[in-house]
């Protein structure tokens, strides 16, 4: 698909993710923190070249595919989906971003406390017990300060991707080992999605 075909995808994307979630130009540039004019210059077709790290930007805030955004017909898809769905169109889920420098103090506290505590993104699927976790630090060599991993809480049955925390060390990382010990890590749970800053 050409650039130009690209851009124009992005800006019919943005402006029907805006509509059909309630948002608007301004809540998209303050929970973004892109700029107005940013926004505006592709909303009216000013920029033919976004950069990278400003769509992964606009996907994060509306919990969609990056790689998505510029391809797909999100009406489009969204009306497919919702006819053939059995369980109809369903909402996302609201889900509590927590820095990992105060996720401890965080685990024992309930979603519906968490929510009304800290910033919220959406998770689009199944989801119960979800919470965010903004790196602060590398973790396992693949994701970078400023990432947002979708977690799961809690223990999950079968060969997951595991977030776990060296209770000696402090640090965080990721793991598929089915045997931990316990005495020395703490599990916060699985992680069913990955949301890269673009850095």
């Amino acid at each position: 698909m050409y650039k130009k075909e690209k851009t124009e995808r992005l800006k019919s994307n943005i402006k029907y993710l805006i509509k059909s979630r309630g948002e608007t130009r301004l809540s998209l540039c303050s929970a973004s923190g892109l700029t107005r004019s940013t926004i505006y210059n592709i909303l009216e077709g000013k920029v033919v070249n976004v950069q990278q790290s400003t769509i992964r930007k606009i996907s994060d805030f509306f919990g969609v595919s990056y790689t998505e955004i510029e391809t797909v017909d999100f009406e489009e898809k969204e009306i497919i989906e919702s006819s053939i769905s059995i369980k109809g169109n369903t909402n996302p889920a609201a889900v509590p971003i927590i820095r990992e420098s105060v996720l401890f103090q965080s685990l024992d506290k309930k979603i519906g406390e968490l929510v009304t505590i800290y910033p919220l993104t959406y998770y689009f699927g199944v989801a119960c017990n979800v919470i965010g976790v903004l790196l602060e630090s590398r973790v396992s060599g693949v994701n970078e300060v400023g990432d947002l991993l979708i977690v799961k809480k809690g223990m999950p049955a079968g060969d997951k991707e595991v977030l776990v925390c060296d209770k000696r060390t402090g640090r965080y990382f990721i793991t598929r080992d089915p045997v931990l010990d316990m005495d020395f890590v703490c599990v916060i749970g699985e992680v069913i999605e990955e949301r890269f800053n673009g850095r």
